[in-house]
């Protein structure tokens, strides 16, 4: 009879042991799995290396881990090497001394590489609470690998720990198929969620206005996600499937923004693999039949999650370069973390229907001496999303949309979102290479004035979206062009004009946001989004007079839109641009025009010249009050 055949024989008070009895059992040579996160057995870890001082050339694989990783330390390398599947904060100096190993690779496909015997493990260090009256033990807070890790294992050692949460799901290992119980009572590890800051605050602003009610989110760990739960407070029935939950979902299932209750599949159910938070989240997922942990091969699945309707996956970057690769793993040649289940959340998403596939990053790194928006990626840096795999990139300063983008449509968006002071620099190296035509502007250094974006709700019950012109928007607003029937050409350029080339654009799409504002209406389907509208208006240099235009797309037209567009520009060039008076050329059978003119409730003043009708709105008058003089 083999070992494991005797150790499995007994019963759960015959399997105690000593820890150092229970150390005994390893052998040198074999490969040891330390269950992963906040899930570590830290007791068994501590003793592996104070007590086991027979063992010799073990490989000690794991995930992550936050607590105690003592093996790493140079003066246990002959006895220990480290395989780590994603580089935590204490594993990177080894990592990076080549002292221990890194293995990239996707979470979802890791529990196949272990069942297979391509990843060999002897020994599982486990975590568990006690057995329930069945026999059954819960992997509480790490489920993830852990559970295949324990089956396939040679000998599973358990700490038998009272303070682990029990949690539902496929998340069991029954007492019977633990070889070695060592009891041991101590604090499961924490992990409180950020302290917010100001760039975490704004990119969580960005993100919530992506995320749709209904919808069903994957979150990771960080001050960027943790803001980003913060602001989802006005959202109605959430759903979570993600591979790692954290305390910021506890009070948005309180205040019953997350339901669960219109999620495609395991409705009614948080689903994840593992937690990591302080105990107010360990407390929560407790015996709570609304939570369940599967391991990776299902929660990180991209076909279970594309499964999900408006499916919203929400990752962090490291660095991305202007085509969109993106890299999350290193720091240029340095592993810094791991592939973990990105990739696999991200194609997951948009698979999904409705899904949608984010990547969020603070602009800079290094105190704002470095951009995290690249020319192209620093040399050794890993692509772990492709240029292909991409929806939306975030930043402090915006949100680039980069799927079926042009590279050139790709660079200027995310050029845009870069910090201000790094801007001109990416632009005249995306020239250079031909990524962006040469006569493109240089981008003013101010910040795009997010406050001015504004909803709207026309009188059909149409949402349009007012927003300043970015100079991403030149291919919209050429499509906005050639959408114009011919009178709508010729009202809003006093003429005809077939043809509408990029090179034309590029002045009007590259503003100051000062002395130049373009306002444009935006509707979107199936995320991409459409421009119906612009409102612009230029000072005339030297004065407090503007010139102005505006143009709807015919099929909007006759719905509010082109007044309310007008009274906000007005309401801009006042407040904003200290413009006193407007002023505008219309062909004078232009009578939609002028009625949003005399709408708008500025005293007016006009004269004739020829077919043409030169007007002027003073923009200090009093609202509401007429007055037509000729001059």
């Amino acid at each position: 009879m083999s070992l494991k055949e005797r150790l499995r024989d007994r019963s759960y008070n015959d399997k105690k042991m000593s820890l150092k009895e229970a150390l005994g059992y390893i052998k040198p040579g074999d490969h040891i799995f330390i269950g992963s996160a906040c899930g570590e057995p830290q007791y068994l870890v501590r003793g592996l290396v104070e007590m086991a001082d027979h063992l010799a050339n073990n490989e000690i694989l794991h995930v992550h881990t936050l607590g105690v990783a003592p093996y790493t330390k140079p003066r246990y390398s002959e006895r220990f090497r480290m395989n780590a599947f994603f580089v935590g904060i204490n594993t990177r100096r080894a990592v990076a001394e080549g002292r221990a190993d890194y293995t990239p690779t996707f979470l979802s496909d890791l529990p196949y590489l272990i069942r297979s015997g391509a990843i060999q493990i002897d020994v599982a260090l486990i975590q568990v609470t006690p057995p329930d009256e069945h026999g059954f033990c819960s992997l509480g807070v790490s489920v993830d690998v852990t559970k295949v890790a324990a089956e396939k294992a040679k000998l599973v050692i358990a700490q038998v720990n009272r303070r682990m949460p029990r949690v539902l799901g496929d998340s069991f290992v029954h007492v019977d198929d633990i070889d070695i119980i060592v009891e041991h009572d101590e604090p499961i590890l924490e992990a409180p969620p950020s302290e917010p800051d100001i760039v975490s605050e704004r990119i969580a602003k960005y993100v919530s206005d992506l995320i749709e009610d209904e919808s069903t989110l994957q979150i990771g760990i960080g001050s960027i996600p943790d803001a980003i739960l913060n602001y989802l407070v006005d959202k109605k029935d959430l759903g979570i499937h993600t591979e790692l939950l954290t305390e910021g979902v506890v009070p948005l299932v309180e205040e019953g923004v997350v339901t669960c209750a219109k999620k495609t599949i395991n409705r009614g159910k948080i689903i994840a693999s593992f937690a990591m938070g302080t105990r107010k989240l360990y407390d929560f997922i407790n015996n709570n039949p609304m939570v369940e942990f599967y391991p990776s091969d299902y929660v990180n699945n991209p076909f279970i999650i594309a499964q999900h309707d408006k499916m919203v996956a929400i990752n962090q970057a490291l660095e991305v370069d202007l085509t969109g690769q993106v890299c999350s793993d290193s720091l240029g040649y340095k592993f810094y973390s791991g592939l973990g289940g990105q990739a696999d959340f991200i194609r997951g998403a948009r698979l999904s229907r409705g899904g949608k596939a984010i990547t969020v990053l603070p602009s800079t790194a290094k105190d704002g001496r470095i951009s995290r928006i690249k020319d192209f990626l620093t040399k050794g840096a890993g692509v772990v999303l492709t240029r292909g795999d991409v929806d939306y990139v975030v930043t402090e300063y915006g949100v680039a949309y980069l799927r079926g983008k042009t590279i050139r449509e790709r660079a200027l968006a995310l050029i845009s979102i870069a910090h201000p002071k790094f801007r001109n620099k990416l632009l005249e190296w995306a020239k250079k290479h031909n990524y962006v035509p040469k006569e493109i502007l240089p981008f003013p250094e101010v910040e795009y004035p997010e406050e001015l974006k504004r909803y709207v709700t026309l009188k059909d019950g149409s949402r349009v979206l007012l927003r300043p012109i970015k100079p991403s928007d030149a291919t919209l607003k050429q499509h906005l062009f050639y959408a114009l029937s011919k009178e709508s050409v010729k009202r809003r350029f006093l003429g005809s004009l077939d043809l509408m080339p990029l090179k034309r654009l590029w002045p009007y799409v590259v503003i100051d946001y000062i002395n130049e504002m373009s306002i444009v209406g935006t509707v979107t389907e199936n995320n991409n989004e459409f421009i119906v509208a612009i409102g612009s208006y230029s000072r005339i240099p030297g004065t407090e007079k503007a010139e102005v235009s505006l143009v709807v797309r015919d099929d909007w037209q006759n719905k509010g839109l082109g007044t309310t567009l007008f009274n906000y520009l007005a309401e801009i060039a006042k407040s904003r641009s200290g413009i006193k008076t407007l002023v505008g050329w219309l062909l004078i059978d232009n009578t939609k025009m002028m009625h949003i003119l005399k709408k708008s409730g500025y005293p007016m003043r006009y004269k004739v010249d020829g077919n043409l009708l030169y007007v002027e709105l003073d923009l200090t008058g009093n609202l509401g009050k007429e007055s037509t003089l000729k001059i």
